[in-house]
C-alpha cells in the first residue's frame, strides 16, 4: 500500500486518492514517531523504545456530538463511554485529554451535561477543550466558554506547558469571526505567545477545523492558517491536531506534522466522494471500526511524538 503522495491536482501536497489509502492505513493503529520534520511509523500493538525520566502520553477525542441522535449514530452517548473505556483500558493512564471540538450536537446545557457525566469516568482527570462550530453557533460560544474557558482568551484560545511541551489551543471555529478563520486578535496573541519560547521546545497545536487545506470546497481548512504557521516554523518538532472532518488524515511539511481525527460519534466521507460532507451512515456493526481515539508519547531523550490512532472496535 502506498504511503507517498502520488497525484497532487491541486499543486498543496494532498494526493486525495492516497487520502483513503492512508486512513484505512492508520485507522488499523498505526504509532507515528516525529522528530526533525520527519516521519517514521510501527503497527499498533508493537512496543515502543524505553520512555525514561520526563515521557508522558495524553489522549485526542473529537466530535463527540452530544444530543445527535439520527440513523448515522442513534446512541453517542455510548459510543462516548465506549472511547472512555478505550482510554481507560490503555496500559499506561494519559496525563490528560484534549477534546478538539463539537462535544454537542446543539450547544443545549443538557447535552454538555451529559458529556461532563460521561467525561468524569475518564481515568486522567484532566481535560482540555477548543469549541467546534457545534458548540458556538447557538450563542457565540457564551455557555462553552461559561463551562471551559474561564482562563482562556477571546472566543476560547489559550496555551499551557507540561513536561517541557509547549500547548496552544487554538479556536478556529467561532460564528462572529467566520468558520475556518483564526482572526487577527488571536493571531496577535499566538505569535506573542510563541515569541517566549525556544525554538527547541516540542510544540502542539490544536484547534477544532485543520490548520491545513485538506479540502477547501467543503470548508476543510482555515483561511489565515498560513500566517500563523509562519510563527510555528521556527520550532524543530511542531504536532497539529484537529477534529471536523471525523476521519484519519496525515500531513508533514518541513517540521510540521499534521493529524485530523476519528470521530467518536459518526463518520464522514472522504473528500469529494460525496456531493457535501455530513453524517454518513455505516453498517451498525461497522460502526465503532470508524470512530476512535487518539493517543499522543512524548519521548525526551528523542524529542518526538508518537501517535497512535485506535478505533473503538478491537483490541
Amino acid at each position: 500500500m502506498k504511503k507517498t503522495i502520488t497525484q497532487d491536482h491541486q499543486h498543496d501536497g494532498i494526493d486525495r486518492r492516497g487520502f483513503l489509502q492512508c486512513m484505512a492505513w492508520a485507522g488499523t493503529g498505526v504509532v507515528w514517531t516525529i522528530g526533525s520534520g520527519m516521519a517514521n511509523s510501527r503497527a499498533f500493538g508493537q512496543k515502543p523504545g524505553a520512555e525514561g525520566k520526563g515521557a508522558f502520553t495524553f489522549v485526542q477525542i473529537s466530535d463527540s456530538h452530544m444530543g445527535f441522535n439520527k440513523a448515522a449514530n442513534p446512541d453517542v452517548t455510548a459510543t462516548l463511554q465506549a472511547a472512555v473505556d478505550k482510554i481507560n483500558m490503555l496500559p499506561q493512564t494519559p496525563d490528560f485529554i484534549i477534546h478538539t471540538g463539537d462535544l454537542t450536537h446543539s450547544s443545549k446545557p443538557a447535552e454538555f451535561d451529559t458529556l461532563d457525566q460521561v467525561m468524569m469516568g475518564a481515568k486522567a482527570r484532566q481535560v482540555f477543550y477548543v469549541p467546534g462550530e457545534h458548540d458556538n453557533s447557538v450563542d457565540d460560544g457564551k455557555l462553552y466558554l461559561e463551562r471551559y474557558g474561564k482562563n482562556a482568551k477571546g472566543k476560547g484560545w489559550y496555551s499551557f506547558d507540561h513536561k517541557g511541551v509547549h500547548f496552544v489551543g487554538l479556536v478556529n471555529s467561532a460564528a462572529l469571526e467566520g468558520m475556518g478563520k483564526l482572526g487577527a486578535d488571536q493571531l496577535e496573541w499566538l505569535e506573542a505567545d510563541l515569541k517566549a519560547r525556544s525554538s527547541s521546545t516540542p510544540l502542539v497545536l490544536f484547534a477544532h477545523l485543520p490548520l491545513w487545506s485538506v479540502y477547501p470546497t467543503w470548508g476543510w481548512g482555515t483561511q489565515d492558517s498560513e500566517q500563523a504557521l509562519s510563527y510555528a516554523k521556527r520550532f524543530g518538532s511542531v504536532t497539529v491536531l484537529n477534529g471536523h472532518i471525523h476521519q484519519v488524515m496525515q500531513k508533514v511539511e518541513g517540521n510540521l506534522a499534521f493529524y485530523t481525527a476519528m470521530s467518536t460519534a459518526f463518520p464522514q466521507p472522504a473528500p469529494g466522494s460525496a456531493p457535501a460532507p455530513g453524517p454518513m451512515v455505516v453498517p451498525a456493526e461497522r460502526l465503532r471500526s470508524v470512530l476512535g481515539v487518539r493517543e499522543v508519547g512524548f519521548v525526551p531523550q528523542q524529542n518526538s511524538l508518537a501517535v497512535v490512532d485506535m478505533p473503538l472496535a478491537g483490541g
